[in-house]
């Protein structure tokens, strides 16, 4: 894999992709930070060597280099899943690369069901710790002890520092913004009410399918590390209805701004 991380990264570094600060993962039908950024360069997913290629459809699959508030940042605008039929290794490469890009933090968002049915659909929740439901880990194979400690400490996935100035801003511009537990699982068929049922008893507040394999990895590379759900649906295993997946990327598209306003403003405290 160092040999690909290495092209991947001399291909990108010859395109202009130089030094960034700070790497961010865009969530489902969450792009819309794109059009806050000075764009620099940008590059389609199925033009870099080695890259996966987004195949759902409200992904976009661009890796983009600009700056936004002053840092110099690299932007997934789209990202993997297991449920597309990558591996593990796929979906965290685009994090190893930014790495080796030279990011030092790691901004994600994602969106999510609400389990705590006290989290309404469109608020957001900081994601202060996670539970991996999807059956294996991205550091599970042979040799990942060349790109990393094999034995990761998790004890503190997301960084407190980042966490708490997230919970300030969000204040100062009143947003609302919960603080709790992310579960990851496979995906893509949706919950059925006795596996939320199950999710609201093992801890989680919020559900979705993407996220944990990411923060692993920056883990694994010792990056600072925070992340945002945007609620998108509430999960009511009492009172569930068919969920409507147009109706998800509205809330979603409706509650980006709020993300923007959080990511924007933290940007000026790093």
């Amino acid at each position: 894999m160092t040999k690909y991380i290495d092209e991947t990264t001399k291909y990108l570094h010859d395109k202009g992709f130089i030094n960034p600060e700070i790497g961010i993962v865009l969530g489902t039908g969450l792009g819309q930070l794109i059009n806050e950024i000075e764009v620099i360069k940008e590059v389609s997913y199925n033009q870099i060597p080695n890259f996966p290629t987004a195949t759902v459809e409200f992904h976009k699959g661009k890796l983009i280099y600009g700056i936004l508030e002053g840092k110099t940042v690299v932007i997934m605008q789209g990202r993997f899943h297991l449920y597309e039929g990558y591996s593990l290794r796929d979906v965290t490469y685009p994090i190893r690369v930014m790495e080796k890009l030279g990011i030092k933090t790691l901004l994600v968002s994602n969106a999510s069901g609400a389990i705590n049915l006290n989290y309404k659909k469109g608020e957001l929740m900081l994601i202060d710790d996670h539970i991996n439901l999807q059956g294996s880990s991205p550091l599970a194979f042979k040799g990942v002890e060349q790109l990393g400690e094999r034995f990761v400490d998790m004890c503190a996935p997301y960084d407190t520092e980042i966490n708490k100035q997230f919970e300030a801003l969000a204040k100062t511009h009143n947003i609302v913004l919960h603080k709790g537990v992310y579960a990851s699982v496979v995906g893509p068929q949706l919950e059925t009410r006795a596996e939320y049922r199950m999710l609201k008893i093992i801890g989680a507040d919020a559900v979705g399918m993407s996220t944990v394999p990411e923060i692993i990895v920056a883990n694994h590379l010792k990056l600072k590390v925070a992340a945002v759900s945007v609620l998108t649906d509430e999960c009511d295993p009492d009172n569930l209805e068919p969920v409507n997946i147009a109706n998800i990327i509205e809330t979603a598209a409706k509650a980006e701004p709020n993300m923007i306003t959080l990511f924007k403003a933290l940007m000026k405290t790093l």
